[in-house]
């Protein structure tokens, strides 16, 4: 077997190599990485052929013992080796610069996906909250929730802030922020004259919380609201329980200034 139909052969079985790996876009790097080198080994085995042809047609063109009929012929087989190899070589740069292009192109899809997928993770990943002194995790979709509807109650969309929060409480039974929820939403209530939904949400704040630190704010507001129902004696005995239970606290201050109108 020439040396000629070796390399032919070898050309062959390196382009249905290359033919493999572009049927399988995403390989791994290693692969990628191992097949670029195999390429370039090949690329520079055809390269030294190529040499050792071109060296035999010098030997052949100088002898001047052989016929001049062999020496054409010979010349003309040297001639259409060093061009069939001159294609198989550039053939095969081309796969190589292909196959480099395609492990970039998969490199760069891979940190895509990556990126996306930890973007994802984190947009599902608790958030810690620090409100009121009090330290909690929550979800993302539940703070974005939770803030948005602060952002109404800020504007003083209060009839829209005080359904907001209504509906916060529901989607979110158990969440961190449900005192802080039902303070605002009190609130909120009051600000439209709702007074008895107003009472309802600050007294759920003072029995389900009573350690929180917005328990004094809710039971100025429980007094407020039931003034403004007309209970005076109900009005009392909160503002009273309040002094007691909070002395030093301004809502105490202000409970005591109230007390004295209410007599």
């Amino acid at each position: 077997m020439s040396k000629f139909t070796s390399v032919v052969r070898w050309g062959v079985a390196v382009a249905a190599l290359s033919g493999a790996f572009s049927a399988h876009a995403f390989f791994s790097d290693d692969e990628a990485r191992k097949a670029i080198l195999d390429l370039r080994q090949r690329v520079e085995a055809l390269r030294v052929q190529l040499e050792e042809t071109q060296q035999s047609l010098s030997r052949i063109d100088s002898g001047n013992n052989e016929s001049q009929a062999v020496q054409r012929r010979g010349l003309l087989e040297l001639t259409t080796q060093i061009d069939q190899l001159r294609a198989e070589l550039a053939a095969l740069r081309g796969q190589n610069e292909q196959l480099a292009r395609d492990l970039a192109d998969t490199q760069r899809a891979q940190r895509d996906t990556q990126a996306g997928l930890n973007e994802r993770l984190r947009q599902m990943e608790p958030v810690k909250v620090t409100l009121d002194g009090a330290e909690f995790q929550v979800q993302p979709a539940e703070q974005k929730d939770y803030e948005q509807a602060m952002d109404i109650m800020r504007q003083a969309e209060f009839g829209a802030a005080a359904l907001a929060f209504g509906h916060f409480l529901k989607r979110y039974p158990d969440s961190g922020y449900t005192p802080l929820v039902l303070y605002w939403q009190g609130n909120a209530h009051y600000a439209v004259r709702a007074y008895k939904e107003a009472l309802d949400a600050h007294g759920r704040l003072v029995s389900q919380f009573p350690s929180h630190p917005r328990k004094p704010e809710a039971m100025l507001a429980m007094a407020n609201s039931q003034a403004e129902l007309k209970d005076n004696r109900a009005a009392r005995r909160t503002l009273e329980q309040l002094i007691a239970a909070h002395p030093q606290s301004e809502a105490a201050v202000a409970a005591k200034e109230r007390l004295a109108r209410l007599r």
